[in-house]
């Protein structure tokens, strides 16, 4: 029920289109765990949440579409790249959301990064996310799992050629898989 839900929301200005933001629904009960989304970008936002067992950080992301200009994905790489350059590395972290990228099923050439669990073959963006996952020590854990069908690893089917895919992933630090 909505109403036992805070809801955190990042986008453009009214004034501006919106055809992209981010965000969270976190549990009323869970309030006084989390240190609330500030300095978010309508493609990034990021959030704390105190455990127990320490601090995990969530990042919900939007990352553009594979027709979007180079100036567009080296912005969004470059602010995804800086945000998380200031989580210590001690800390959990958890990237959510729609990467827009396929980071294929080529196991082999990325050991650190992906699972024997991949769909497909990488593409621009995918190849862009590899590599910044290498750099970071990030896993793409949607990979990593194989209990689910196949159907249940894709997330989007494409309009025309109707083949699934998985753009919708989670990331984590290879450390805590």
């Amino acid at each position: 029920v909505e109403k036992d839900y805070t809801f955190f929301w990042q986008g453009k200005p009214a004034e501006e289109p919106r055809q992209h933001g981010v965000g969270f629904a976190v549990r009323n009960s869970l309030l006084p765990m989390i240190e609330p989304p500030s300095d978010g970008t309508e493609r990034i936002l990021s959030m704390g949440l105190n455990t127990s067992s320490g601090k995990v950080n969530l990042m919900s992301i939007y990352a553009p579409t594979l027709t979007s200009t180079q100036d567009i994905k080296d912005k969004f790489y470059s602010e995804l790249d800086e945000a998380l350059k200031k989580i210590p590395t001690s800390e959990e972290l958890f990237l959510l959301g729609d990467f827009n990228a396929r980071v294929g099923a080529e196991w082999d050439s990325w050991p650190e990064v992906l699972g024997h669990f991949g769909i497909g073959k990488v593409n621009d963006n995918g190849q862009r996310l590899l590599e910044l996952c290498s750099y970071r020590k990030l896993c793409v854990t949607n990979t990593f799992f194989g209990g689910a069908t196949p159907h249940h690893r894709v997330s989007w089917r494409h309009p025309r050629s109707k083949h699934w895919h998985q753009l919708d992933l989670v990331i984590t630090r290879r450390s805590s898989l």
